[in-house]
């Protein structure tokens, strides 16, 4: 199953060349996590307060393959790709016009309020696949 966002890409997200600067493509992502996370019924605030576990960006692998500009009308999929007992692996693909402007592969960790490694949930793990 996989979650799609569309992103329209404004003035300020590009760069003097007029293309999407390369860094607005993590916001992008991000915003698109934050929408598939709040898709699924999960509430990120009461997951804090009532678990102590927040989400946090472990790695990601990015790669630019064409440039998106002005106006263009972007969507972003997130589909996982591996679920563990604290790790959240993503696929993240960023298209216009099914065409793939960029693609990363996030890996998220659960932590805890002291920014120790946490277990999620038996039930947010299978909401997750």
């Amino acid at each position: 199953m996989s979650h799609k966002f569309p992103v329209h890409v404004y003035y300020e997200d590009t760069d003097l060349a007029g293309i999407v600067y390369y860094a607005n493509y993590l916001k992008f992502i991000e915003r698109a996590r934050t929408e598939w996370v709040r898709g699924m019924g999960i509430d990120q605030t009461a997951l804090k307060q009532d678990e102590g576990i927040v989400f946090a960006v472990r790695r990601v692998e990015a790669d630019y393959l064409n440039s998106a500009v002005f106006d263009d009308e972007l969507v972003v999929e997130t589909s996982t790709v591996q679920v563990t007992g604290a790790r959240i692996v993503l696929q993240q693909d960023v298209t216009r016009d099914s065409e793939v402007v960029f693609t990363s592969q996030v890996t998220l960790v659960a932590l805890s309020d002291t920014g120790q490694p946490v277990r999620l949930p038996a039930n947010l793990r299978l909401m997750l696949h």
